[in-house]
């Protein structure tokens, strides 16, 4: 599904239409890397193991049979069950790699190898392939060979340290929150190696991404402010160590609202507009840190004026007096938002067991060369024949047999 606003006949190409990735990988972040890249034109190829297939399938509801998570996660994508830990396998997925751009995994280092496919035989396949290891701690290092998840990596990078109430236990996100900044790193790392490939060296490259970097990388100045004075941030709930006021204020109506004031500007408009203008006069108010040394006298006054008026009141109040604020939302909210209908930022896409289906739109618009969704994640091994078959050429003999002898799985089978 396109998502701008071009006549259909002034829309070109996407902008990735003849970059080819196989993905290995399970789970999240490698997977996710690959939707982002398929999104905008990429011809992905899923292979999964045989008779597993990706445990996402089977990760989270589902609905009549069909995991949603796969719905959305497997979009775009091209499935094939191969085992790779097969010989027969592993020459398979080698051929493949012939006419390949990109290669996707995240099995712990070495197991590749341990296969025959580590990067040498890849490139030796291949020179121009770009591989992509996703991993919880890099390939190499005491903690390499430690099974990885997104929830140690929002445990060690400190994330978790610092969220939650300041009396309260470290707190974890209740979604997938480093696979998801380690999934946009990935992707945006693959166009970088291709780039290069493509405008220098005429050559591929190993991308090798722990999932506890991207993450510590979002977090701020911590290591730079811990390095130069010592200061290890604490948890402080809602409010920021940067600015205040800055908080979730609960509405007369029961609803919530968040405001910010990062900008002092904001800062003084906010205080004017809950009555307590008074405060921009004293010397703290000037800087973000300090005021927010003062955030319980700040929190006092907001707090108390917004208590006193439904949502949607504070919420006209606020725009009407430039200041920023916005309603704190579940997801039923996002589905009713006029902001994110004008976006289509939740659009439609037709499944063929469940009908039209509504999924996260592209993560951005591009006027010229604009993504699409094409289909939802496909059955496990749907297209194992007419890939092999038409870009292998294997026959039907030949794939009847790989698929008695447990090498491929696929629905002509």
């Amino acid at each position: 599904m396109t998502t701008d606003a071009q006549p259909a006949d002034r829309r070109r190409d996407p902008p990735l239409a003849g970059v080819t990735v196989l993905d290995i990988a399970t789970l999240f972040a490698g997977p996710m890397a690959a939707t982002i890249l398929g999104d905008y034109g990429a011809d992905v190829v899923k292979i999964e193991h045989p008779t597993r297939g990706d445990p996402v399938r089977d990760h989270g509801p589902s609905k009549d049979g069909v995991g949603l998570w796969w719905t959305m996660l497997g979009r775009n994508k091209h499935a094939v069950g191969l085992a790779l830990n097969r010989p027969e396998g592993a020459e398979i997925l080698l051929r493949l790699i012939r006419d390949a751009d990109v290669l996707i995994e995240n099995f712990r280092p070495g197991t590749l190898e341990r296969w025959g496919l580590g990067p040498d035989r890849l490139h030796e396949a291949n020179p121009r392939l770009v591989i992509a290891r996703v991993t919880g701690f890099g390939q190499f290092g005491p903690y390499a060979r430690r099974p990885g998840f997104g929830t140690l990596a929002e445990s060690m990078s400190g994330f978790a340290a610092i969220t939650g109430e300041p009396e309260g236990p470290p707190t974890l996100p209740p979604f997938g929150l480093a696979d998801g900044i380690a999934a946009l790193t990935a992707a945006q790392a693959v166009m970088t190696a291709l780039y290069e490939r493509d405008t220098r060296s005429g050559r591929g490259q190993v991308v090798d991404l722990a999932i506890i970097e991207p993450i510590l990388a979002v977090l701020g100045p911590q290591p730079i402010v811990y390095d130069q004075l010592g200061v290890v941030q604490q948890r402080t709930g809602n409010r920021s160590v940067n600015n205040a006021p800055r908080n979730t204020y609960r509405c007369r109506d029961g609803k919530w609202v968040a405001i910010s004031t990062s900008a002092q500007s904001i800062a003084e408009r906010v205080m004017r507009l809950v009555g307590h203008p008074e405060v921009i006069d004293e010397p703290w108010f000037a800087a973000g840190v300090d005021r927010a040394a003062h955030a319980d006298e700040l929190d006092a006054y907001v707090g108390a004026w917004i208590a006193d008026r439904d949502l949607a009141d504070v919420v006209k109040a606020f725009e009407a007096a430039e200041a920023a604020a916005a309603p704190i939302y579940d997801i039923a909210d996002v589905f009713a938002d006029p902001q994110y209908r004008a976006l289509d930022t939740v659009t439609t896409v037709e499944d063929p067991v469940l009908g039209p289906v509504r999924m996260q739109n592209l993560l951005y618009r591009l006027s010229a060369s604009p993504g699409r969704i094409a289909w939802t994640g496909r059955p496990r091994g749907a297209d194992t024949f007419r890939v092999l078959s038409s870009r292998l050429g294997l026959r039907a003999e030949e794939l009847g047999r790989l698929a008695d002898a447990g090498v491929i799985t696929g629905e002509s089978a």
